[in-house]
């Protein structure tokens, strides 16, 4: 459940509460925002909830007790009702701007990072992005330059002034990756990874989670309550398709996830249209989709020559490309009430 603290509460009375809480043996994560401050309980065992609530309800500095059904308690929406937003070096995430991360699939050479970086800069993206790690599904692929193209990442940042997002595959490398990186990617392949999620939630760093590629909204939700479990609520959430019987596309990309995460939880939602069709040729109506239903951000592949990339080259957009999306996506931000 969550306890609202009325605006005139002081801190006096919100710490007097919280050792009440701890001493009751619950588990406590606080939200102060603008103008009220939220007391998440957790565990609390159901049958007790409606005593509880009338007991909180009746102090004074209490606004309301609102008792939460749902499995996931801080990711939800009554946890934070006016939405999460990030800031990233400067850069806003959430909170009606809408975001455009893009780089290459992964980190090749710096010839290809600087430029590509460069490139993605001068027409409008916000982070840059990029894999030194790279998962694959034969052993035998090209898995990324490890802390080599952590390096190169760090340095496309100094010369842009682009913040970096690059992914996470083992509890081992939170740390080295967290010396180079801004954002942590969590990918499809780890969501349910539950060492690691609370591992980057422990990191205090923000966290782009996609969706497993064959998990249903609940369960995404509920990989994100590990991380925040930790004390991490910089969250992004990232619908990039899930596997169906469709085997045109890569794969299929679920725009109801957009709309659907927005009742439920206050965390930002972007979209990866590169991973959900794996067609270049699609990328842009998919994009488009996603932010006319609300999507905060795309995370997007692009690359000087898609067909000579290491990696996902079928799905990377050239440069022209790339950059006639981001002029098809403004009017619709607009439209919907975003920035860009």
């Amino acid at each position: 459940m969550i306890i609202i603290l009325d605006p005139a509460a002081t801190a006096a009375q919100r710490d007097e509460l919280t050792s009440d809480l701890k001493s009751r043996g619950y588990g406590i994560h606080l939200s102060e925002g603008v103008e009220r401050t939220i007391v998440g309980v957790i565990g609390a065992i159901e049958q007790d909830k409606s005593s509880l609530v009338e007991q909180f309800e009746a102090l004074p500095y209490v606004e309301r007790v609102v008792p939460i059904l749902k499995p996931y308690k801080l990711v939800g929406k009554p946890f934070k009702p006016e939405g999460t937003v990030i800031n990233v070096r400067g850069v806003q995430i959430g909170g009606g701007t809408l975001c455009v991360m893009a780089g290459p699939c992964t980190v090749e050479s710096p010839e290809m990072l600087f430029e590509t970086a460069d490139y993605v800069k001068s027409v409008g993206a916000h982070v840059l992005r990029g894999g030194a790690f790279k998962p694959s599904t034969s052993p035998y692929s090209f898995h990324g330059m490890g802390e080599a193209g952590l390096k190169l990442l760090a340095e496309a940042r100094d010369r842009t002034g682009l913040p970096i997002i690059t992914e996470v595959m083992d509890t081992r490398d939170v740390e080295l990756v967290g010396k180079y990186a801004d954002i942590f990617q969590i990918g499809t392949r780890n969501m349910a990874n539950y060492s690691l999620l609370r591992e980057v939630g422990a990191s205090r760093k923000p966290v782009m989670l996609k969706r497993g590629w064959a998990s249903t909204i609940e369960e995404w939700l509920q990989a994100a309550e590990y991380i925040a479990s930790q004390g991490n609520y910089e969250i992004i959430l990232c619908e990039r398709g899930i596997r169906t019987f469709e085997t045109y596309t890569r794969n299929t990309f679920d725009i109801n996830a957009i709309p659907a995460v927005k009742e439920l939880s206050h965390l930002p939602i972007f979209a990866d249209p590169s991973h959900a069709t794996g067609r270049r040729s699609l990328v842009n109506a998919v994009s488009r989709g996603a932010v006319a239903t609300g999507a905060d951000g795309l995370i997007l592949e692009t690359h000087p020559n898609p067909e000579k990339s290491v990696k996902d080259g079928a799905q990377s957009l050239t440069f022209d490309q790339f950059g006639q999306l981001m002029n098809d996506i403004r009017p619709i931000a607009l439209a919907v009430g975003m920035k860009l």
